[in-house]
Formats: structure tokens, C-alpha cells, sequence
């Protein structure tokens, strides 16, 4: 029975879920394919050209093979290399067969779904960064999602009181880095279990936006201004014509030029996180006591103080996500506006393995899949002979969230030290 059980694992149900999908999908359309439907889908990379048609029961036959016959190598103990190189292959072609499928007699344009998909995983990468800098050093940092809101909403308002964004963008960093100060004298100084002591920073963050919201920021008001997109600095800089010249790149204009200062910092940050964290010595005393905090402080380590700063450090990060959300994108403060995206961003932070690139691939998959949901309301996608209910497409990434923690990614074991406050 044990060795039985032992043959089933993790491999083996992906297997069966592609085997499954790609039956589906040739009993489906190779019918379809045989009986020379003429339906094309048509994908741009660019605007106004290059488009890429595809027919779209071809390739959807196609790629049903592919996870056909990657899905049972995979359900096999033989040929694990094989295996595991098919199965990638069709999750990578997962997301060309969504969108050949939802786009099939119309065309849509993929260079700006995937800017989407940057877009939106911004904050989802922000948030599993602190939740990284935090979770490393020991504490566990549920309250992400308040620190996010906090910024959120005092970044706006700090934006209303000086008139200048920037200044609401450095309220809210700071304010985020206070929030995380006050988890850390709970957490770490009374030593209070760290998933009460975030829930309570999660329940006083709700309170203490909403009140700011109404005593200050509807009275007040402040406009739709959002922080401007590279191009639009450089063209406000005395530079049109380069600005012009920038967004007429094909694909990296649209993916990167027209992106906004928090997007570049989000990128910095993962960079910047990966190099502290795993190529210096702050980052070997932050693993140390996230680790084995009794060896680091025999060594000389400040493990409580160490676990401070780094928690600092988060705050800070989970701040400028907040910013992101009233002063990058909306240009206004609503209550709850980061609606469970904190949250979401710890499932990336666990899909990454507590690594910052593996985190923001995580994070760019749930932005994925709200921009899927959205491209699917633009293209009218009809299931069952009608349209899909907007409700259903609005709870894609809670959906993708549950799917990924429930079985994609595996054993996750976060820092041995993780949730325990050091007494020396």
C-alpha cells in the first residue's frame, strides 16, 4: 500500500489534469479541423502589425496532442526528463490555447495582454517581496494587505494635503514601514502569535482608512491624477520626439515604455532583493536568523534587531504597493481598494519558494489571470450558447490562488524559524 501510494504524486496529477484537457480538446476540435472549419483567430504582437492568424481548430487539435501525449508520459515512472520537459511545454501552451480559444473569429492583441499582465502583477509582486524580506528573517507577515491598504490611503491623502504625487508616494513607503514597526512590537518585543498580531494589523488598517476616507479624503477630494508613464516623463523633459520615437518600438514600446514609475521600481526591487538576500552579508545574517536564530545570535547576530529592520523593510515594500493601487493607477482612495491583493501576494511568495524571481513569477501568473478575465469581457467570450457572467470572470485569480496552493507548486517549507520569536 505504502509503494502505491509513494507512485502517486504531484507529477502524476498535472499529468492526468493535461491528459484530460488534451482528450478534451481533440474530441472537440479535431472534428472541427477535419471538416475544414475556416474559423481564424487572429493574435497581434504589435500595433497595427504584425498579425499572426491562427486556424483555430488546427491549433487547438494541435496543442490537444501535445498535452495528450505529454500527460501520459507524465502518469509514467519512466522518462521523468521527458516527462517533465512535455509538461512544461504544455503549460506554457496553456496560455496561447486560452487565448486562440476565447479569440477564436475575432482578433486580439497579445503584446497588450501581457502588458496587463505586468500591470497588474505589480502589486502581487511587491506584496510577495515583503512578505519575502519579512518571512526570512522569521516573521511571518499575514498583515500585508493592511500595510498595502494603509498606503494605499495615506499616500492619497498625503497627495491631497501637498499637491505633489511624489510626496504621496514617499507617505505612503513610510507609513507602510510604520505599520510594519507596530507588527513588529507585537510580534517580536510581546512576542504575540504572529498570525493574531497581522490579523489585528489587518482589522485596524480597514478601521482606520475608512475613517480617513470619510473625515478627510471625500471632503477634500484631489482629482483622477496618477503618476505619469515613462514616455510622458521624458517628453515633459524636453524630449517629445524620443518619447514618440520610445512607444513606437514594437513590443518593448508598449511593455515597457509605457509603463509607470512603480512598475520600473517593482522590477528594481526584484532585482535589488535577489542580490541582498543570496549575494551579501546583510542577506546571509537575514537567512541566519529566519533559519537558526540561537546560532546566528551566538555569533554575534542581533537576531530581534536584524528581524526589525528586515520587517521595516517590508512595510516599506507593502506601502508602495499601496501607492500603487490610489496614486499609479485609480488617482482616487476607495475603502478596501486593495481587495485581498495582499494576500494574493503571499500565495506568489509561497509559489516561489521564498525565492524574489521565483515570487514574481507567481505574481505575474495572477496578474495574467485577472487580465484574462478582463480580456474575456472585451472579447464577449459565450459559454453554453451565452456570454460568462462577469462575477464568475472577477474571481479568476482567487480561483488560479486556490488552484496553485492546492497543488501546483508542491511541498513549500518556508525558514525553519518562521512564526517563532527569539527570547535570548
Amino acid at each position: 500500500m505504502s509503494e502505491r501510494r509513494k507512485g502517486i504524486g504531484r507529477r502524476q496529477v498535472i499529468a492526468g489534469f493535461f491528459a484530460l484537457l488534451g482528450l478534451l480538446l481533440i474530441f472537440n476540435y479535431a472534428p472541427q479541423a477535419l471538416a475544414g472549419d475556416t474559423v481564424v483567430t487572429r493574435i497581434a504582437l504589435a500595433v497595427p502589425q504584425p498579425v499572426i492568424a491562427f486556424p483555430s481548430a488546427w491549433s487547438l487539435t494541435i496543442i490537444g496532442f501535445v498535452m495528450l501525449i505529454a500527460g501520459s508520459l507524465g502518469l509514467t515512472n519512466r522518462v521523468q526528463r521527458w516527462a517533465d520537459v512535455s509538461l512544461w511545454t504544455s503549460a506554457v501552451l496553456l496560455f496561447p490555447a486560452i487565448l486562440i480559444w476565447a479569440a477564436a473569429g475575432k482578433q486580439t492583441n497579445a503584446t497588450v495582454m501581457l502588458s496587463e499582465s505586468l500591470r497588474l502583477g505589480t502589486p502581487l509582486a511587491l506584496g510577495a517581496l515583503a512578505g519575502i524580506w519579512a518571512e526570512r528573517s522569521g516573521v511571518i507577515n499575514i498583515a500585508i494587505e493592511g500595510m498595502m491598504l494603509m498606503g494605499a490611503a495615506f499616500g492619497f491623502a498625503i497627495f491631497i494635503l501637498t499637491g505633489q504625487l511624489w510626496w504621496g508616494v514617499i507617505g505612503a513607503v513610510i507609513v507602510g514601514g510604520i505599520i510594519a514597526l507596530l507588527h513588529g512590537l507585537l510580534s517580536i518585543s510581546f512576542r504575540t502569535d504572529q498570525i493574531i498580531s497581522g490579523t489585528v494589523v489587518n482589522i485596524l488598517a480597514i478601521g482606520i482608512t475608512g475613517y480617513l476616507r470619510r473625515q478627510y479624503i471625500v471632503t477634500e477630494g484631489g482629482g483622477r491624477v496618477t503618476l505619469p508613464s515613462l514616455s510622458a516623463i521624458i517628453a515633459n523633459a524636453g524630449f517629445p520626439d524620443l518619447a514618440r520615437s520610445l512607444e513606437a518600438i514594437p513590443i518593448a514600446g508598449t511593455l515597457l515604455f509605457g509603463g509607470k514609475p512603480i512598475f520600473f521600481a517593482m522590477l528594481l526591487l526584484v532585482v535589488l532583493t535577489q542580490v541582498v538576500l543570496f549575494m551579501t552579508r546583510w542577506g546571509l545574517r537575514t537567512r541566519a536568523v529566519g533559519e537558526n536564530p540561537k546560532a546566528a545570535d551566538t555569533v554575534g547576530i542581533a537576531v530581534n534587531r536584524m528581524r526589525y529592520i528586515n520587517l521595516f523593510i517590508s512595510g516599506c515594500i507593502a506601502g508602495l504597493g499601496g501607492a500603487w493601487f490610489s496614486l499609479e493607477t485609480v488617482g482616487n482612495f476607495d475603502d478596501g481598494m486593495t481587495a485581498g491583493k495582499g494576500f494574493i501576494a503571499l500565495a506568489a511568495m509561497i509559489f516561489g519558494k521564498w525565492m524574489p524571481f521565483g515570487a514574481f513569477g507567481g505574481a505575474m501568473l495572477f496578474g495574467f489571470a485577472e487580465a484574462l478575465g478582463t480580456r474575456f469581457q472585451i472579447l464577449q467570450v459565450q459559454v453554453f450558447g451565452g456570454p460568462v457572467p462577469v462575477q464568475f470572470l472577477q474571481v479568476i485569480p482567487y480561483v488560479v490562488t486556490m488552484i496553485v496552493l492546492a497543488g501546483l507548486i508542491g511541498r513549500a517549507v518556508g525558514p525553519a524559524a518562521v512564526g517563532k520569536p527569539y527570547e535570548k
